[in-house]
């Protein structure tokens, strides 16, 4: 196992040695990623799961922590999904280049409870690991170039930590230049 990796007053242990920490879908994708050696975990008060909260209660820059959205639109009547993983300092460019890559007139973010049902997540926890088998997951450059970042784990009490260009070797991973913009 990993030694121990702290990232401002979160301490953070391999993820595979503490699957409690984890959510099911989380969980079992970590069994078949290439990169799971370098997902680490820890777990934080649940009240704090949301993005500004935790930055301040565990002194993460926000830099340094990543939101995973989960979109939705129609082609031809078909229900499309996908995933967008982007800095706290940032934006996804829903209307513009999440909307494209996804081929659909019209994307909005997902309502929280199709978000939960589909993935199998908490709310304020979803994140890229684990995501439905098909699913388009669309990086932002920035995230990937980011070194580590803190993203959900799949539930509210804990928070994954890993390497942002690691998460470019997820199934259905792309990294995408442009895909948010600064706040």
């Amino acid at each position: 196992m990993s030694d121990p990796l702290t990232l401002g007053r979160l301490t953070a242990t391999a993820a595979q040695a503490s699957p409690d920490l984890l959510a099911a879908p989380v969980l079992a994708a970590l069994t078949a990623f290439d990169g799971r050696d370098g997902v680490f975990v820890a777990p934080i008060d649940p009240e704090l799961a949301d993005t500004a909260a935790f930055c301040a209660a565990y002194d993460v820059a926000p830099e340094a922590s990543a939101n995973c959205v989960v979109v939705t639109g129609k082609r031809a009547g078909e229900q499309r999904w996908a995933a967008a993983v982007v800095l706290a300092t940032s934006r996804a460019d829903v209307n513009g280049v999440i909307r494209r890559r996804m081929d659909v007139r019209k994307v909005s973010f997902a309502a929280m409870a199709d978000a939960v049902e589909i993935t199998g997540m908490q709310f304020g926890g979803i994140t890229p690991i684990g995501l439905p088998a098909g699913w388009p997951i669309l990086i932002d450059a920035a995230v990937a170039a980011a070194g580590p970042v803190v993203i959900g784990s799949g539930i509210r009490g804990s928070k994954i930590v890993v390497d942002g260009a690691a998460l470019a070797a997820l199934p259905g991973a792309e990294v995408v230049d442009g895909l948010a913009t600064p706040v």
